[in-house]
């Protein structure tokens, strides 16, 4: 009896056995410096890519309130992070083609190995400038961003609707280029009024006729 007990144990202990020998191994999955664990994963539906040691993370719009979208000639936030492991590079210029006249951006934006750039809000501080189009919540646009090396990388881009915690985030403020084109607007239309209120006050009645200028009398 004692042999037989002994002899039915045994298959199960060299299970246990092999079953904790398995962790380490499966551990080991995600375990190190490579683990997919310690690797970059992008906390949103944002877009992102990488060139060569360049990183471009996390980058999506921000769109109007839920129900409503970002009507042609308003402006738009977009947000995004950079990272750099080579060679010093800079973010020279940002373009919407199709979508928005210009992009506005804080001069050319050094991108160097240990310093990321982080544009990530809530104020935002790249702005799509007078949009040519109405912007929809839920789609993507197309965006370029271009680099002093690494040169143009196209990326599609999410625009998320201002809900949830981006309700905090600031409206974009208004350029000086676009402060100065309403107002360059404004004053043709102020010409115009006072241009039409002068003719109207100088041109003659329907119903007045000129007076005859009086002839010389010719003396006899």
């Amino acid at each position: 009896m004692i042999g037989s007990g002994w002899g039915s144990t045994l298959p199960r202990r060299l299970a246990l056995v092999a079953a904790a020998a398995l962790i380490p191994v499966l551990a080991g999955c995600e375990a190190g410096n490579n683990a997919p664990t310690l690797a970059f994963h992008y906390p949103t539906d944002a877009a992102g890519t990488s060139v060569g040691n360049l990183a471009i993370r996390n980058v999506f719009i921000l769109g109007a309130p839920l129900g409503r979208d970002l009507a042609r000639g308003q402006s738009a936030s977009m947000f995004l992070s950079l990272v750099n492991n080579g060679a010093p590079d800079a973010l020279t210029s940002i373009t919407a083609p199709g979508t928005a006249l210009s992009v506005t951006l804080p001069a050319s934006v050094p991108v160097v190995t240990g310093h990321p750039v982080f544009f990530t809000g809530p104020r935002p501080q790249v702005v799509l400038v007078h949009l040519t189009r109405p912007l929809v919540s839920g789609t993507t646009i197309k965006m370029v961003l271009t680099f002093a090396k690494a040169g143009p990388i196209p990326l599609f881009v999410p625009v998320f609707a201002r809900a949830t915690h981006y309700v905090t985030y600031a409206p974009p403020q208004p350029t000086p280029s676009a402060a100065l084109a309403t107002a360059a607007a404004k004053r043709r239309r102020g010409h115009a009024a006072a241009s039409a209120s002068s003719s109207a006050s100088t041109s003659p009645s329907p119903g007045a006729s000129a007076s005859p200028s009086p002839s010389p009398s010719s003396s006899s």
